[in-house]
């Protein structure tokens, strides 16, 4: 209780006496007579005399300081003894009150609703036989005097405390029959008012002659519940492993009870607990006071005290009528509880914390609607939305259409969205029938239950989707949709518009009161006992309940589900209300996507809303193009494998950088297209260029796409990243294909929403737009061919001096000497003897071919710039850095592969031409 002890304050000390000043009273006298010595006046013996007058006045001044001082501590003292008595007496008023909360008598309970925790019942629980001194956990530290020990015993004693006992065997009370009698009726009342009938069971033939035979605890004993007999004299008390007995006089005390309460009047009794005895006064109750306090117990928690402890589903009646969805769930006080979710509803709210049954409760509930209506009469929508395994054992019976989890995100989402597409449906039959409700349609349109449990869960993961429900709380009546929607907690959770549309409620136990309140409009859902003996009480309220009913509901076992399936054999299995999910495969050759018109098929769109899937077709000549993002093995490759077995004329960008920097110039600059243009691995490929090719490479193809409508063709381009220069191609086409990333991250960049990355995306499957569409699949089968350079051709030269820029000259001269036989390969080095320029550019009847590194060039520049006004320019594709340095070309070459004998070659001011050297290529 108190941590802190209580400081007293320090005992007064005396001041200490102040020193006669000797000294100081010598000093006047000594230089008085000195002074008389000197002059020989008997005036200098006057100065003398101070000294006895300055030591006098001292010794007076001290004196009244001591009594100052000494004035000031008491008052010290007094002010810390009136704090350390505030302070007793509210340390004192707080134990007091913590123990009052903690063991309260029938009073104090009644006055404050104690907390009932879930600790059974047993001898060790404290029972308050009357108030009196108790011991005071308070400390004192401080003073040792007189008065700090008088102050001790006061601390050390708490008057007015609650006297409490073990309940052990039992407590006898003796004295006067109608004083016991009062005193025995206040310990009942007491215990019963601290402890739930399921923790404490009454009996005994004294109950009645007491009046309180009317507590909830005192019907039937539950079982666990700890006994207590009530009995008078030589009463027996059966069984009991406690008695409170009563003896009028001085009677025998029973063997086992140790606490013994001897009363002669009201307000007075004498307590003995062992050995020690001590007065106390005793709380008393009259007759008409614990009839008062019985009914009022009753009116709260009598009815769930008289719920039976539990309730099979096969011991509740079938009833005979068969209208609506009536279901027996479980069973009151008095008889078994249906419900009827047409006429009570049409939609359900069940609450319950964790523990509480709720599950139970669903499963029964669903159980016993299966086991009174065929499934042509009622199918079933069951979402677990707390972990996946809660309707298991119902997926056998052949009511249950679909069954939706939190472990199938996509498909949970999926299946939500296709409930309104169910509403739109059943709309269009009864419109056919021309009726109004399902109710008029003669039974040609069954009723679907949609059961979620955990419904804020759902609410949680998918907000967007909150509003399906609640259009089908408004509109499900009418068309035969209905909805159990469990949860936790009601409030925040279940919104006023979805609350309006369920009038009935079922109420497990909680925790909140607001939340009992809010479903079942009162606080008892709340102060339901807790442990196991608890679950599956239940309250429920329907639209004509005035206050709700306290029911035990039926548990299911698997011979009840296997009989309810057994029953239904013959009865048609009812479809799922939605189509089943895309396949993680789609073949070409499947029916599904197959399609009268023109168009290359890209796959299979699902359109939950509308409950259909239909192809994905991209128009070649018509479409612009379509971007398809992906991972590796997410199948976008596959994608464009699909699209060119379906267009054969299709045009096909190499992945060779050489192949497709043609085919995009060729392109580019107006040269015939195909109607569908086909570049797998964009992002690769343009790696592969330098810079400087790379930007120009997608300068072409997004020219060649914002052209596409003009031209009558379309582009089709694979990726698995978007970013850099990537994203203006995949910006310019209108159509996005997103398959499965690496990250989240890479995921987000190319466009799509945070809730749309999906780690474990089968192949195939892509997020186009809004919608999820599987893409078809086509076996490889295309003949694998070798590799050809059919963009590169064989050089020869083209004039009389060949200028030739190469790095590593010795090895390029032998290789061009074996190659070009009818010209003198030279390196430049050795011209040293001739006159640079003239007599090699002289006309000759023999070519010339001079190679030199572009150091050497620098050196001969003249002679370089006489081959360039004359002659042809050879730069292999290693010293690209050098072809606008010595050949001042400002147009940007073709690419090509260097280290691959590739070179470029440049006549009469030309634009470079590409040309095939394979003698060049390192070996």
């Amino acid at each position: 209780m108190d941590a802190e002890s209580l400081t007293l304050p320090a005992a007064v000390e005396e001041p200490p006496r102040q020193p006669v000043p000797v000294l100081a009273a010598l000093v006047p006298m000594a230089g008085g007579v000195v002074l008389w010595l000197i002059t020989g006046s008997v005036f200098s013996l006057c100065f003398a005399a101070l000294g006895p007058l300055m030591m006098g006045a001292s010794l007076v001044d001290g004196a009244r300081t001591r009594r100052r001082a000494r004035r000031h501590a008491a008052e010290r003292a007094d002010e810390g003894w009136r704090r350390a008595e505030q302070q007793l007496r509210e340390r004192h008023r707080r134990e007091r009150r913590e123990m009052w909360r903690e063991t309260p008598d029938a009073a104090a309970a009644l006055a404050d609703q104690p907390l009932r925790d879930l600790h059974p019942v047993d001898e060790s629980t404290p029972i308050v036989v009357g108030t009196g001194a108790r011991r005071s956990v308070l400390r004192v530290s401080g003073d040792e005097g007189e008065r700090a020990r008088e102050f001790r015993e006061r601390a050390g004693q708490l008057e007015n405390a609650p006297v409490v006992a073990p309940l052990g065997r039992g407590v006898c009370i003796r004295g006067p029959l109608p004083v016991t009698s009062a005193a025995a009726r206040a310990l009942v009342v007491q215990l019963s008012l601290r402890h739930s009938p399921v923790q404490l069971a009454l009996s005994g033939a004294g109950l009645e002659t007491l009046g309180i035979a009317g507590l909830p605890h005192a019907g039937r004993p539950r079982r666990g519940a700890w006994r207590v007999a009530v009995v008078i004299g030589d009463e027996e008390a059966g069984d009991a492993p406690c008695q409170i007995r009563l003896r009028e006089g001085g009677g025998e005390v029973p063997e086992g009870i140790t606490t013994v309460l001897d009363v002669s009047d009201p307000s007075r009794g004498s307590l003995r607990m062992g050995t020690v005895t001590s007065e106390v006064r005793v709380e008393c109750l009259s007759r008409p006071q614990a009839l008062v306090v019985a009914a009022e117990r009753v009116e709260r928690e009598g009815a769930v005290a008289q719920l039976p402890d539990a309730v099979a589903l096969s011991d509740l009646v079938v009833g005979e009528e068969r209208t609506g969805l009536s279901a027996a769930i479980g069973r009151t006080d008095a008889a078994d509880l249906v419900l009827d979710l047409v006429e009570d509803g049409p939609h359900a709210v069940v609450t319950g914390m964790t523990g509480s049954g709720k599950s139970e409760l669903l499963v029964t509930w669903i159980a016993s609607m299966a086991r009174a209506h065929g499934p042509d009469e009622v199918s079933f929508v069951l979402a677990d939305f707390k972990g996946g395994t809660a309707f298991d054992p119902l997926q056998g019976l052949p009511h249950v259409a679909a069954v939706i989890t939190d472990l199938d995100e996509e498909g949970a989402r999926r299946g939500v969205e296709s409930l309104t597409a169910e509403l739109r449906r059943r709309e269009g039959l009864l419109a056919e029938m021309a009726v109004r409700s399902v109710a008029e349609s003669d039974g040609r349109v069954g009723r679907l239950v949609i059961v979620v449990d955990e419904f804020a869960a759902l609410v949680q993961e998918h907000p967007d989707l909150a509003v399906v429900f609640t259009d089908i709380a408004a509109r499900g009546r009418a068309l035969g949709m209905h909805l159990i929607l469990g949860t936790q907690r009601a409030a925040g959770v279940i919104r006023d518009a979805l609350a309006a549309n369920c009038p009935l409620r079922v109420s497990l136990r909680v925790t909140d009161a607001a939340d009992s309140r809010t479903v079942i409009g009162s606080d008892e859902a709340a102060e339901l006992p807790g442990g196991a003996h608890s679950r599956g009480l239940a309250y429920v309220r329907r639209p004509q309940d005035t206050h709700p009913v306290a029911v035990r509901i039926a548990l299911t076992g698997a011979s009840d589900l296997r009989g309810i399936a057994a029953s239904s054999d013959q009865a048609a299995t009812r479809t799922s209300p939605w189509l089943p999910p895309l396949p993680r495969m789609l073949d070409l050759r499947d029916p599904t996507v197959r399609h009268d018109g023109a168009g290359a098929v890209l796959g299979l769109r699902d359109e939950p809303a509308l409950q259909r899937q239909t192809p994905v077709l991209l128009m070649p000549g018509t479409d612009r193009g379509i971007a398809i993002i992906g991972g590796s093995g997410s199948g976008r490759s596959s994608a464009l494998r699909l699209l060119a077995a379906q267009c054969p004329s299709a045009l096909t960008i190499a992945d060779d950088p050489e192949q497709a920097w043609d085919a995009i110039t060729a392109l580019d600059d107006g040269g015939p297209a195909s109607s569908l243009i086909l570049c797998d691995d964009l992002d690769r490929l343009i790696a592969t260029f330098p810079a400087e090719h790379g930007t120009a490479f997608v300068d072409r193809l997004e020219r060649v796409i914002r052209s596409a409508g003009d031209r009558g063709c379309t582009v089709a381009v694979t990726t698995a990243k978007v970013n850099g220069q990537i994203a203006r191609i995949v910006d310019a086409l209108p159509l996005r294909a997103l398959l499965r990333t690496g990250t989240k991250m890479e995921h987000l960049a190319a466009g799509g929403d945070g809730d749309g990355f999906l780690r474990d995306r089968p192949p195939g499957r892509a997020r186009i737009g809004a919608d999820e569409v599987q893409l078809a699949w086509i076996a490889d089968d295309t003949p694998r061919s070798p590799s050809t350079d059919p963009t590169a051709q064989p050089w020869a030269p083209t004039a009389g001096v060949v200028g030739v820029v190469a790095p590593g000259v010795r090895r390029v001269v032998e290789a061009l000497r074996t190659a070009v036989l009818d010209a003198e390969v030279t390196p430049i080095a050795e011209l040293a003897g001739e006159v640079a320029g003239a007599s090699v550019i002289h006309p000759s009847s023999i070519r010339r071919v001079l190679v030199g590194d572009p150091d050497s060039w620098q050196r001969h520049w003249s002679l370089w710039q006489a081959i360039r006004a004359s002659g042809e320019m050879l730069v292999l594709a290693e010293c690209a850095a050098e072809l606008r340095t010595l050949a001042g070309s400002r147009e940007l070459p073709p690419y090509a592969h260097p280290h691959r004998g590739r070179a470029w070659s440049i006549v009469d001011g030309s634009p470079p031409r590409r040309v095939l050297l394979p003698q060049v290529a390192p070996r």
